[in-house]
């Protein structure tokens, strides 16, 4: 049986600190010794939605391991979401299927306005 992987953080309130470190965590390297022991975060790699070298979205798993208990109950007391940008939040999974059901539905419009493009465009040749 293989042990649980572990990471030991430095924090401005309680020293080093030992978490579990989930499997889709992507590493600690940018973790600064000053943060708080309650602002841990372990961060997943992130998903992004670019166009023309322009990032639109970024989104990815997050897990805050020592928030406090009373954390969203979408999220849970492990403060367990995925952060999206340029949102700035952390979504459960109910709204997160509400910002994909949202961006779907822009995605419709914008096809309806290249359909109307395209027939303006066609008209005027």
């Amino acid at each position: 049986m293989t042990a649980a992987r572990t990471v030991t953080l430095t924090t401005a309130d309680r020293g080093d600190v030992t978490l579990p470190d989930p499997a889709w965590c992507s590493g600690h390297t940018h973790h600064d010794p000053l943060t708080l022991a309650a602002d841990l975060v372990h961060s997943g790699p992130e998903t992004s939605l670019t166009f023309r070298n322009t990032e639109l979205f970024a989104a990815g798993l997050v897990q805050h391991p020592r928030a406090a208990i009373d954390a969203t109950p979408e999220l849970g007391s492990r403060a367990t979401g995925v952060t999206v940008y340029p949102l700035g939040e952390t979504l459960g999974p109910i709204t997160l299927y509400e910002l994909a059901a949202a961006l779907d539905g822009y995605a419709d419009r914008l096809r309806d306005l290249a359909d109307q493009l395209a027939a303006l465009t066609r008209d005027s040749a």
